[in-house]
C-alpha cells in the first residue's frame, strides 16, 4: 500500500485535524475562525446544481399550528404566547440521500421541516423523523454524505463506501440501529414523527432560559414498510408517499401532529449523564417527560409544486425572539450551511420568493441589490446602519440571554465520559421486540453483505459493543468468524482499524 499524501486545504495548506471542528472548549460552540470547516462546507454546498445536495426528493403542504398548552414560563416566542393561537405553516418532507427521481420507499432518514410564519418573522424548525443523527461534528458531514451518494467511478450506490465510513465512525451506531430497524422506512409522510434532533434554547420574558428538544408526534399513528414491501413499492410506485400526502389532503383527511417538548434547566444540564448537545444522543423520557405544546394540521396542497415545495428554503438559523441556538456543533454549522446553500441554489434574494417571505411580519433589512431583486429594493431609503434618516433600527429587547462559554480554541476530541454504544444497546435490548430485532438483523445483513469482509468485521464489532447478542446475530448472518468479531470489539478504535486494514 502506498503512503497516503498529507491532507491540505484547497489552497495547499496542511490540515492537522479533519475530525474535530475548532470550538471554544470541548463542548463548543464552533468558532468562525475554523477556515477549514468553512471551506469544506462551502465547497460541499456547491457540488451539485441546481438540485438540493441533500433532501432533493420531497413533498410539501401548508396548514396551521395551534397552541394547546401554556408554555410562557419557558419561552416568550409570540406565536406560542396564548392557548388557541394559530400560526400559518408550510411543511416539507423529504428523503435525504437520493436524487429528485429516487424512490419514496428508500431506507433513509426523512426530512421534517416546518416554516412558521410568525409575527416576529419566519421561524424554521428543520429536523428529521429520527431523534438522533449519524455524526456530531460538522467537519465530517460532507464526507458522510459522499458515502451515501454514488461512487465516483461507477456512479452507483456502493456498500463499501456506505459501511466503511460508518464502521470508522462509532458515534453513528445509534442512528444506524434506528435506520435499519422497522422505523427505517416510513410507510408515508403522514405516518411518521418529526424531531428537532438538536437541542435549542428557549427563554422567557424574564430572561430565564431552558434547553429544549422538539417531538412532533403523528396523530395518524406510526406505520412503516418492511424491506420487501419497500422493494415492491420502489418498482411499482416510486412516488407513493408524495402522492399519498397530496391525495389525503384533497380528500379532506388532513394529517396532524401533536408537538411535545422536553425541557431541561441549565443546572440539570451541567452534570447530566449525557452530553445534551450531542446529536447522537437522546434525552430519556423518564428523566425529562414530554410536555404538550400544540397541534399542527396540514390542510392545503400547493397550487404549484415548483413555486412552493421546490423553492421552499428552510434554515435552522431562522430563530425568533424566545428561541435561540445551543452550542450543538452540528447546529452551529447548519446555521451557516443552509443559508449559504440556499443563496447558491436559489439566489441572493431567495427570501423574496413568496413561500420564503414573511407573511405576518415585514422585511426591514439593509440587504439590498443582488440578482432577481423583485421588489422596490428599499426604494430611496438608506442602505446602511446607523443612519439619521429613519431607517429600521435594532431592538435591544430581542437580545437573547447570555450563557457562559469557556475553554481553549482548539480542535477538541470528543471527551464526554459516556460512550457511543450505550443508547444503541438500550434500544436493541430494552425497546425492541423479538420481531423488531429479527427484522433489524435481516435488514443489516441484507445491506452489509455487499461490503468487503474487512468492513463487515469492523462493523459487526461495533454492533457487538452495543450488545453482544446484536453483534453475534449480525456475524452469524454474514457468516463471519465470531471470535474475530469479539476480539475486534475489545480493541481500541485505532487498533480495530489497523487489524482490519486491507
Amino acid at each position: 500500500m502506498s503512503t497516503p499524501k498529507n491532507l491540505t486545504t484547497a489552497f495547499g495548506i496542511p490540515v492537522g485535524d479533519d475530525q474535530n471542528s475548532m470550538t471554544a472548549g470541548s463542548r463548543g460552540p464552533v468558532l468562525m475562525q475554523d477556515v477549514h470547516l468553512l471551506e469544506k462546507l462551502a465547497h460541499f454546498d456547491r457540488e451539485r446544481i441546481p438540485e438540493r445536495v441533500v433532501h432533493a426528493k420531497g413533498a410539501g403542504a401548508g396548514g396551521y399550528f395551534e397552541v394547546t398548552s401554556d408554555v410562557t414560563e419557558f419561552t416568550k416566542a409570540k406565536f406560542l404566547s396564548a392557548v388557541g393561537k394559530r400560526t400559518e405553516v408550510f411543511v416539507r418532507f423529504s428523503t435525504v440521500g437520493g436524487e429528485k427521481g429516487s424512490s419514496d420507499a428508500v431506507r433513509d432518514p426523512r426530512g421534517f421541516a416546518v416554516k412558521f410564519y410568525t409575527e416576529d418573522g419566519n421561524y424554521d424548525m428543520v429536523g428529521n423523523n429520527t431523534p438522533v443523527f449519524f455524526i456530531r461534528d460538522p467537519l465530517k458531514f460532507p464526507d458522510f454524505i459522499h458515502t451515501q451518494k454514488r461512487h465516483p467511478a461507477t456512479n452507483c450506490p456502493d456498500p463499501d463506501m456506505f459501511w466503511d465510513f460508518l464502521s470508522l465512525t462509532p458515534e453513528s451506531i445509534h442512528q444506524v440501529t434506528i435506520l435499519f430497524s422497522d422505523r427505517g422506512i416510513p410507510a408515508t409522510y403522514r405516518h411518521m414523527n418529526g424531531y428537532s434532533s438538536h437541542t435549542f434554547k428557549w427563554y422567557n420574558e424574564n430572561g430565564k432560559y431552558f434547553w429544549v428538544q422538539y417531538h412532533f408526534k403523528t396523530d395518524q399513528g406510526i406505520k412503516n414498510l418492511t424491506r420487501e414491501e419497500a422493494a415492491r413499492l420502489s418498482g411499482n410506485d416510486s412516488d407513493h408517499a408524495t402522492r399519498d400526502l397530496y391525495n389525503a389532503i384533497e380528500r379532506g383527511e388532513n394529517p396532524s401532529w401533536t408537538l411535545k417538548v422536553q425541557i431541561m434547566t441549565p443546572e440539570q444540564a451541567k452534570d447530566y449523564r449525557f452530553d445534551i448537545f450531542d446529536i447522537t444522543k437522546v434525552w430519556p423520557h423518564n428523566d425529562f417527560p414530554l410536555i404538550e405544546v400544540g397541534r399542527m394540521v396540514l390542510d392545503r396542497n400547493p397550487n404549484n409544486y415548483f413555486s412552493e415545495v421546490e423553492q421552499a428554503a428552510f434554515c435552522p438559523g431562522n430563530l425568533v425572539p424566545g428561541i435561540a441556538a445551543s452550542p450543538d456543533k452540528m447546529l452551529q454549522a447548519r446555521m451557516f450551511s443552509y443559508h449559504d446553500t440556499h443563496i447558491h441554489r436559489l439566489g441572493s434574494n431567495y427570501h423574496l420568493l413568496p413561500v420564503n417571505s414573511p407573511k405576518a411580519a415585514s422585511d426591514n433589512s439593509y440587504q439590498r441589490d443582488g440578482s432577481m431583486r423583485v421588489d422596490d429594493n428599499g426604494g430611496s431609503g438608506p442602505n446602511y446602519w446607523p443612519n439619521s434618516f429613519g431607517g429600521p433600527a435594532p431592538d435591544p429587547s430581542c437580545l437573547e440571554p447570555p450563557f457562559e462559554v469557556t475553554g481553549q480554541a482548539a480542535r477538541h476530541d470528543y471527551s464526554h465520559p459516556n460512550d457511543d454504544f450505550l443508547q444503541a444497546g438500550n434500544l436493541y435490548h430494552d425497546v425492541m421486540t423479538d420481531q423488531d430485532r429479527e427484522h433489524l438483523i435481516g435488514n443489516i445483513v441484507s445491506h452489509l453483505s455487499g461490503a468487503q469482509k474487512c468492513i463487515q468485521l469492523r462493523q459487526a464489532a461495533l454492533f457487538y459493543k452495543a450488545d453482544p447478542d446484536y453483534g453475534r446475530r449480525v456475524a452469524e448472518g454474514l457468516d463471519l468468524d465470531f471470535q474475530k468479531v469479539q476480539n475486534l470489539a475489545k480493541m481500541s478504535q485505532q487498533e480495530r482499524i489497523k487489524a482490519t486494514a486491507k
